[in-house]
């Protein structure tokens, strides 16, 4: 019985909406943030006495934090499905053995991309009266997330003396210019391996800046409640809610 109620109140904190429960939510984002910050500079630390320690560290923090998000799950058969879930504890391997799996470390910056999944933050926005802008943070941050997954894994896998990119700022430069289609030519990538990379960068990178614009300029669901049951997201040309049927009256500025 104990053991219930501890577990309600857990839930509460991760998933509640009083104010304690709000403070706890974004002091544990807070922290993600914090460790995501290291994740993008870890190929730039490496080298320093204290990364393992850093590193075995957060390896702490990840693990307390699946433990009691799974203890606060109403089920864990549904909760240890999610991908976000699988995410990190791939990110969790590579931290544990970061010396085996070196070669995987750039997969640690999907946390970010799990990090984008949590309500929290946009929840902030729709209260504020800014729900347009879900949308552009979801393409922004998985924009951002393949940015810094092809550069680690570019770093990881063609960054080599005599390469002409033998530094992580080297590999985001080189990432960038392909994303962006710019191609000065200046860094290029050896052999079929690399030739195909950068066509998968150019395609991945292009079609990201096309949903981010596409978010910016002309959102594929707009904000506008339901009279009927609430639902809040609509297409910009629904007539009736999807939901429950009911006719909408959604203005043409709402769309733009």
């Amino acid at each position: 019985m104990r053991h219930a109620a501890w577990r309600e109140k857990l839930r509460a904190l991760y998933v509640g909406d009083e104010p304690k429960a709000v403070r706890f939510q974004w002091a544990v984002g807070i922290v993600d943030l914090a460790i995501i910050v290291f994740f993008i500079f870890a190929p730039v630390l490496e080298q320093e006495p204290s990364f393992l320690w850093i590193d075995y560290s957060v390896a702490a923090l990840l693990i307390l934090d699946l433990g009691t998000r799974a203890l606060a799950a109403r089920s864990f058969r549904h909760w240890i499905a999610r991908p976000t879930v699988w995410v990190d504890f791939i990110v969790l391997a590579t931290l544990l053995a970061p010396l085996w799996l070196a070669n995987l470390g750039f997969l640690r910056i999907l946390r970010l991309w799990t990090l984008s999944q949590k309500d929290l933050f946009w929840r902030s926005l729709r209260r504020r009266g800014y729900p347009e802008w879900e949308d552009v943070g979801r393409a922004a941050i998985n924009l951002l997330t393949c940015l810094f997954l092809i550069t680690g894994f570019i770093y990881t896998a063609f960054a080599r003396e005599g390469s002409g990119m033998e530094g992580y700022v080297d590999a985001l430069y080189f990432t960038v210019a392909t994303v962006t289609t710019t191609g000065f030519g200046d860094i290029t990538l050896p052999g079929t391996a690399g030739k195909l990379t950068s066509i998968v960068t150019m395609i991945v990178g292009i079609s990201l800046f096309v949903r981010l614009a596409q978010a910016l300029f002309k959102p594929y669901k707009v904000f506008f409640p339901c009279p009927q049951c609430a639902l809040q997201r609509h297409e910009p040309d629904a007539v009736h809610c999807k939901a429950c049927g009911h006719m909408l009256a959604i203005p043409d500025e709402g769309a733009q």
